[in-house]
């Protein structure tokens, strides 16, 4: 069984970014068959663990979880609010916490939501750029819902969910499966850590 971590930065209870998410999901879950074991993660609820991790390098407790999540999954669905015409802030703090090679060669689905159509471009110059950065494998369709999509345009959204959850089904069912390296295999030598600044 596949596992599919979604990240939603929703601010609100409920959200349009958390809308956005769970029909990705469901899209990507129904593309692969049902056979994949989902997981979101609300940041919202982890924002002084974020900030906290920032500050001290080190995830902990239940933010220490999501990220094992994040980092564990076959396969990853983001979804952001746009503020300003770029990700958010909230967002931003998550992905700068992960180790830099934690999303190497994962399959990631990229969503958005704003009020206006205007801002959908964050997609391709704000967050294609950040997970290229990461070198994940980013689906070639990416889903925004502005305010209206959500009204009378439900029906050309509803096909680019379909679209994009297809595409990270087949991103995700391409890629070998990882083996699980164990950490304490070849530990670091003592007299190295002492050296590390």
């Amino acid at each position: 069984m596949s596992a599919l971590a979604v990240v939603s930065a929703g601010i609100g209870q409920p959200s349009s970014t958390r809308l956005l998410a769970d029909r990705l999901a469901a899209a990507t879950s129904a593309a692969l068959g049902g056979d994949v074991a989902v997981e979101t993660i609300e940041l919202r609820d982890h924002a002084h663990a974020m900030v906290d991790a920032t500050l001290t390098g080190f995830p902990s407790g239940a933010f220490r979880a999501a990220v094992e999540t994040v980092t564990n999954a076959d396969g990853l669905i983001a979804v952001t609010p746009v503020y300003s015409a770029s990700y958010s802030g909230l967002f931003k703090t998550f992905f700068d916490v992960l180790e830099r090679e934690a999303l190497d060669g994962k399959p990631v689905l990229l969503g958005a939501t704003g009020g206006t159509e205007r801002h959908s471009l964050a997609i391709d110059y704000a967050m294609r750029p950040l997970f290229a950065y990461l070198r994940a494998a980013v689906a070639p369709t990416a889903v925004y819902a502005a305010s209206e999509d959500w009204g009378g345009g439900a029906g050309r959204l509803g096909d680019r969910v379909t679209r994009a959850g297809g595409e990270l089904a087949a991103l995700m069912e391409a890629r070998p499966a990882a083996a699980k390296a164990d950490p304490y295999e070849e530990p670091v030598p003592f007299e190295d850590l002492l050296t590390r600044g």
